[in-house]
Order: C-alpha cells, then sequence, then structure tokens
C-alpha cells in the first residue's frame, strides 16, 4: 500500500511539474521582442574590412544583444554583388556576395531593400543581391522583379503571433518597379491611398503589422511636419510599427494611439564620415515588444560606430545618447526613462 501511495504521489509531483512547466512556456510565448536597427552598410570600406578581420566584425560587441530578439529587422544599404556596371549618382554602394554571412552571424531575418542604394549596379545588381538573400534565408522585402514582388509583404509567426512587414522608400522615384521591370516599392510621401490599400490586404492575415521606410532627406534630426501627418495616417490604415530610416540620424520615437512610430533609427554600420554636431557615429538598437494585443514596450540601447564597427556605447556617450532621444521625443510627449524604457499603456483589439 504505500509503494502505491508513494507511485501517485510522484505522479502527482510529475503532473504537478508539467503543468507548471506548460503555463511557464505559454505564459513565456504570449509575447514576442523585435530588433531594430536602422541603415547597415557593409560595402566599400566595410566589405574590405571584413576580408582582413572576418564576418562578424562590423558587429563588435552588439551580437549577444541582438541574439536576444525573438526577430531582427535592417535596412541593408548596400547591394551584394559581383557586377560593376553602375547607375549614374554619388554613392555606389557594393558588397561582395559573400557578406552575405556578415548578416547571417548577426541572425539578421529581414532585410529592407526599398532604399536608394538596392539598384546602385543597376538590375542585374538587384536581381544579384536577391539571390543571394534568397540562399542565405534572410527575408527581404521592398525591391523585386516585379512591383508585385517589390510590394508583397514578408510574414512570420513566432510564438504564435503573426507579423507581416512592408517595405517603402520615398528615394529614387526613377526605380520604381512596374508590372515589367525590376525595382523599389516607391512611394510619395503623403499617397496614402496606395500605401493604405498595401496595408489593409496585409491587415487581416496578421497580429502585428510593421511598415519599414526608407524616407526623408539625409542628417535631419527632426521629422518635417507632412512626415508625421503622413506617418499618423500610416498608422490610421492599420500600421502598429513604423522602423523609419534614411537620415543617417536617429529621429524621435513617437507614441500614436498606442502604435510606434521611429521616425528614423539612424546608421548601424558605416563607413561615414562623422559629423561632430550630428554624431552620426552614434545610434541605438531598438528593442520593441509586443503580443497580439500590439506594441507594449520600447527597449532602446545606445550603440556607437567606430572604426566600420558597431559597440554598445556606456558612461557618458550612453547617458548623451539617451538624453538626445529624450530631447528629441518631448516633441510628441513620450515618456523614456533614463535606462531607455517607453512603457505602453496596454490595448486590446
Amino acid at each position: 500500500m504505500k509503494k502505491y501511495y508513494k507511485t501517485i504521489g510522484l505522479l502527482f509531483l510529475v503532473l504537478l511539474f508539467l503543468a507548471s512547466y506548460m503555463y511557464t512556456t505559454r505564459k513565456n510565448n504570449d509575447h514576442i521582442s523585435i530588433g531594430f536597427a536602422g541603415d547597415v552598410m557593409i560595402g566599400r570600406l566595410v566589405n574590405d574590412i571584413i576580408e582582413k578581420k572576418g564576418y562578424s566584425y562590423p558587429w563588435g560587441n552588439s551580437l549577444p544583444l541582438l541574439a536576444q530578439t525573438d526577430l531582427r529587422i535592417i535596412n541593408l544599404e548596400t547591394t551584394l554583388t559581383t557586377h560593376t556596371q553602375k547607375n549614374p549618382k554619388v554613392f555606389n554602394f557594393r558588397a561582395l556576395p559573400d557578406r552575405v554571412k556578415t548578416l547571417q552571424n548577426a541572425h539578421i531575418d529581414i532585410v529592407n531593400l526599398a532604399n536608394n542604394h538596392s539598384l546602385d549596379f543597376k538590375e542585374e545588381g538587384l536581381a544579384q543581391t536577391i539571390a543571394t538573400l534568397d540562399s542565405a534565408g534572410i527575408h527581404h522585402v521592398g525591391a523585386g522583379a516585379t512591383i508585385y514582388s517589390a510590394c508583397k509583404p514578408i510574414i512570420l509567426t513566432k510564438h504564435g503571433i503573426k507579423i507581416g512587414i512592408i517595405g517603402y522608400t520615398d528615394n529614387e522615384p526613377t526605380w520604381k518597379a512596374t508590372e515589367h521591370t525590376p525595382g523599389v516599392n516607391y512611394i510619395r510621401v503623403g499617397d496614402i491611398q496606395t500605401i493604405a490599400h498595401q496595408i489593409s490586404a496585409l491587415r487581416p492575415l496578421v497580429d502585428i503589422v510593421i511598415v519599414t521606410s526608407h524616407w526623408g532627406p539625409n542628417m535631419q534630426q527632426v521629422p518635417s511636419a507632412d512626415f508625421i501627418k503622413f506617418a499618423h495616417a500610416i498608422i490610421d490604415s492599420g500600421a502598429d510599427i513604423i522602423h523609419g530610416h534614411s537620415s543617417h540620424v536617429f529621429q524621435a520615437i513617437e507614441i500614436y494611439k498606442n502604435k510606434i512610430i521611429m521616425y528614423d533609427t539612424g546608421d548601424f554600420i558605416d563607413d561615414y564620415a562623422v559629423d561632430p554636431q550630428l554624431r552620426n557615429d552614434q545610434s541605438l538598437f531598438f528593442v520593441i515588444n509586443v503580443t497580439k494585443n500590439g506594441p507594449q514596450s520600447v527597449v532602446l540601447t545606445p550603440v556607437i560606430i567606430h572604426n566600420m564597427q558597431v559597440n554598445i556605447a556606456d558612461g557618458a556617450e550612453k547617458e548623451e545618447i539617451i538624453d538626445r532621444m529624450q530631447k528629441l521625443s518631448q516633441q510628441f510627449n513620450t515618456t523614456i526613462t533614463n535606462d531607455g524604457i517607453i512603457t505602453i499603456k496596454p490595448t486590446h483589439k
């Protein structure tokens, strides 16, 4: 009889453990963290230094930070191609196709190709870039062989939460994809009808809609009134998160109707000259925690770019970056703690 009760007791403990494990797992799986970085430019001199110092060199000590997130989204500010015929423009960025391993080493999940560099080496360069990303298992949005592929969203599921991502740019209008020609998903700022149509098609299929947009002029710290109005219209059309980039310096974060607008996420990896006033070498890694009900919080980690490598900022430099983001975001009454945390009032769909 004692043996019987001992067996029953042991079985009860096992069942209790399993129930606790399943509850904890379910509780941990009801949200995901999405990591956002701005421009990742691994071409030109970064391409060269990768040859000398390895594929992971540009990420510095940021790799563990990126690894803590469930999804990682960047703007890829270069081509991945061996083609050498350039489109006539001031800056043409090219990394060799094997440099895709740099992205793989950081476990980058999605890259935006809707920008002013994806066709730097013409249609052939874009085609090879897309083929390289496809072979590496990295998703891409915002450019393609036709307008249909350029505006096609990516849908991913993590922990039961469905995420939909669409990429846009207001740069290089002559690069706009058509029914028969490759190019980017070009959008004129203010043209809400086009973007609303694409979001409305995606919205019923997912829990979270992300718009990643390469927009606006370079080296501007404050979004203009027309960009603010357009961003609000994008949220009103059904987006949950706007991931802006292009300026090379970070801009404010706005919580609009409990959704998140990152007007510009700055640069993350590059070989650019540093403006001593605007400090385009200072940036952040943006982590947004979401549930099926929408965004819940933002966690900001300051970073510094030096010698074609990004590293986590500390000390006075960390405080300076957070302080600047706090001041920029005051325009929108966004509260950011000194630890870089934004808490969003819970919402229910």
